[in-house]
């Protein structure tokens, strides 16, 4: 073989080695940015997991059964309606969902009480649509009487009237006051299981103003046997669509038409509770709230 044949292949070789080595130096670079790039997928969803845990809020803690704490913030809206709306909303919109007829019942027979107070009964349902419109309101009127605690969120049924409403529930609820004892029922989750079996006491209440059983519906609230509330009092349809946050925060808007229904049904239901407690407290039971809806009650 000659000089020139020698250099020659020598040359070829060199040049095979060269671009064996690019080809390995490509290899790594695929390997390293293949790499690089699965770690950053891993990143980005990470990411996102804590963005959407953080956006949830750590207040608040869910059940199987979509019952949720609701942060304090939301709660003191709701516990703590300022008197001057109160008395600004007065009927509110409930003359005009009632049209003119009685909003409540006249109750009969001996006053109905519990460790020596007078007893307001509720017996409702979480998934109930008309229940979760007439919590706001009793949740509101029951605080400007007494403590309520804790306060849960729910959601009405998602294939009732009206729904998945944002509301809340009595289940596992606490009431302190000396004035009344509040004693609510809950008889069927959202789903429509059974929840809380209401005692034969509690029936036979229930049986005397609503006798026929098949036709016996949600919520009931019997004042004492002062006064009967049968059904909702305001349209529920105005809280469509609202958070629990959006519904606690018009509440203090005595424009809003979430005020005007909530409040509103919550002054009557002040008014009915004036009468189990004989008008204690007065501050409560002589305000322009209350005055405002006697002529309903």
């Amino acid at each position: 073989m000659g000089k020139a044949s020698r250099i020659k292949q020598q040359s070829a070789r060199e040049k095979i080695a060269a671009q064996r080595e690019a080809a390995r130096k490509a290899e790594r670079r695929n390997r390293i940015m293949i790499t690089a790039g699965s770690t950053l997928v891993v990143l980005v969803i990470v990411a996102a997991f804590i963005v959407i845990k953080l956006s949830q809020g750590s207040p608040s803690s869910s059940s199987a059964n979509g019952r949720t704490l609701l942060p304090a913030s939301v709660s003191s809206q709701v516990t703590g309606v300022p008197a001057a709306t109160l008395n600004k909303v007065g009927a509110g919109a409930v003359p005009a969902f009632t049209q003119g007829r009685p909003a409540f019942t006249a109750g009969t027979g001996a006053p109905l009480t519990s460790g020596g107070k007078p007893q307001m009964l509720y017996i409702g349902a979480e998934f109930c649509p008309y229940c979760a419109a007439t919590r706001w309101s009793m949740a509101i009127a029951l605080s400007r009487f007494g403590t309520l605690t804790p306060l849960h969120g729910i959601h009405s049924s998602s294939t009732d009237a009206d729904p998945n409403t944002a509301t809340l529930t009595f289940y596992k609820s606490g009431y302190n006051s000396k004035y009344l004892n509040f004693t609510p029922v809950e008889v069927q989750t959202v789903s429509r299981g059974p929840l809380q079996n209401p005692t034969s006491a509690q029936n036979a209440i229930w049986a005397k103003y609503e006798p026929d059983a098949n036709s016996r519906g949600y919520p009931f609230i019997a004042f004492g046997n002062k006064l009967v509330l049968k059904g909702p009092i305001y349209d529920a349809a105005v809280l469509q669509g609202k958070s629990w946050s959006q519904i606690a925060a018009a509440l203090k808007d005595p424009a809003s038409p979430i005020s005007q229904s909530v409040v509103g049904a919550a002054n009557y239901i002040t008014g009915a509770i004036c009468k189990m407690t004989n008008n204690q407290p007065s501050d409560v039971c002589s305000s322009p709230a209350v005055q405002a809806v006697q002529s309903g009650l």
